[in-house]
């Protein structure tokens, strides 16, 4: 199977600009795509912003001007037709909502070259909830990252039983390839690696904070310092961010989660305090 050099990144939120920006810094062609100018014009100042992280984190090369080269790779549209005509991957990473989801991957089957690999970002959903959708199963998995890419630097790669070999070797070599440690997934699970252990961390703050027993300072606070972890749970939900939070809680069967959703739209999603993002969530920025 021939290598993956061009790569559409759909959805440029704070994790899908991550993801086509680290493409790009390791000399990918990179399209990204959104819905309209105005959140092209976010994505913009997001691959700016980026930029300026790498610079000052001295990432390889990037202070020798492969920071400012890897905005030359990437290229912007809000025509989803004109993004994926030429795309060896097209990386998925709208919101966490099944449908939604859905009906992309069966616009993405009619305009999409044959040769086109469909991979998902999704943090819940299985691939196999969405296989059937992209006319292409043996096409088809998942590549999951992690937030703050560029120091979080792994890729969860994890297919279908439709999925081909050549294509998962494939795109753990793109992962590769993009300075990413590839994590390959050997059976489908919910959550992959990270957030089998990630999630039961943040559903367990939540329930404190709904209980009355801890604010989010005090039970972040208690998370770092006794285990030496650079942030709370509390600010992991403000990077991921509240939106996020709150459409993986509201999908949820779980009364505790069902609560938590009803809690973040109250206090933060109805008042536009979406967590980083924004500048303001459970923290101010």
């Amino acid at each position: 199977m021939p290598a993956i050099k061009t790569v559409t990144v759909l959805g440029t939120g704070v994790l899908g600009s991550q993801i086509a920006y680290q493409a790009a810094f390791h000399g990918f062609a990179v399209t990204a795509y959104d819905l309209d100018d105005d959140a092209l014009e976010q994505a913009r100042a997001r691959f700016a912003k980026l930029a300026g992280i790498y610079r000052a984190a001295n990432i390889a090369g990037a202070t020798d001007g492969k920071a400012e080269s890897a905005l030359g790779n990437l290229r912007l549209t809000a025509d989803l037709a004109d993004a994926v005509s030429d795309a060896d991957l097209v990386i998925e990473a709208v919101p966490e909502l099944l449908q939604l989801k859905r009906d992309l991957y069966r616009k993405l089957a009619e305009l999409a070259p044959a040769r086109t690999i469909f991979a998902t970002n999704s943090s819940t959903l299985l691939p196999s909830d969405l296989k059937e959708s992209t006319g292409r199963p043996d096409r088809f998995l998942a590549i999951h990252y992690a937030n703050n890419i560029w120091a979080q630097n792994i890729a969860e790669v994890m297919g279908t039983g439709d999925t081909d070999a050549q294509v998962f070797d494939a795109v753990v070599e793109f992962a590769r390839n993009s300075g990413l440690e590839p994590i390959e997934i050997k059976k489908e699970k919910a959550g992959y690696v990270l957030n089998s252990l990630l999630v039961p961390l943040l559903n367990a703050a939540a329930g404190l904070l709904l209980q009355g027993v801890a604010s989010p300072e005090t039970i972040d606070k208690t998370w770092r310092i006794a285990t030496g972890a650079p942030s709370g749970p509390f600010q992991i939900f403000d990077v991921v961010g509240l939106a996020t939070a709150y459409n993986i809680a509201a999908s949820s069967p779980d009364a505790g989660s069902q609560a938590f959703a009803g809690y973040l739209k109250e206090h933060y999603i109805d008042k536009g305090k979406l967590g980083v993002a924004t500048g303001e969530g459970f923290y101010t920025y």
